[in-house]
């Protein structure tokens, strides 16, 4: 069961990660919306991206990413997995996005855009670090304490699902 949620969680990862690329495939500007404000003004200023694009990006990953985790969470571990009740629910689907929580914090935001230029944005150096270290305090707790409400939330909801 352990290996089955790490493998899960490394899947959701990938997703991740791959959904990133695809997303800076033709230079970061196009997830500008992932940076803070001054970066996304610098951006439009400079004639890079208007607003509505971020605008338009921003609701695409959100689109796309937000019911893709709540879909294949719940589905991994209540169908794949075969779990039933909350707290066994809860325990797995907090394990596979905690996978995703280090995956995201440790190797997208601290190696991939901390340490290497792919997410450079041209005329932003100035601007770096774009994840700075209240916005990782930010994410590690959404990263878990808000993670761990979502989960409550979907266990809920399943466990009266799925009998």
């Amino acid at each position: 069961m352990v290996l089955k949620i790490i493998i899960e969680g490394l899947i959701l990862s990938a997703l991740l990660v791959l959904f990133c690329a695809f997303g800076i495939r033709n230079g970061a500007v196009n997830m500008v919306f992932l940076y803070h404000p001054d970066v996304q003004e610098r951006c439009i200023k400079n004639g890079l991206i208007t607003e509505e694009k971020i605008r338009k990006n921003r609701k695409l990953f959100k689109g796309l990413g937000i019911p893709l985790y709540f879909i294949y969470v719940p589905a991994c571990v209540y169908g794949i997995n075969g779990t039933r009740g909350f707290w066994p629910g809860f325990w797995q689907m907090f394990a596979v996005l905690s996978i995703v929580n280090l995956v995201d914090r440790l190797l997208i935001d601290e190696y991939w855009v901390g340490h290497t230029r792919a997410w450079d944005i041209p005329g932003t150096e100035d601007l770096k670090p774009y994840i700075n270290g209240e916005d990782k305090l930010r994410k590690w707790l959404f990263g878990t304490v808000g993670f761990a409400l979502i989960c409550a939330v979907l266990a809920g909801i399943m466990s009266m699902i799925v009998k």
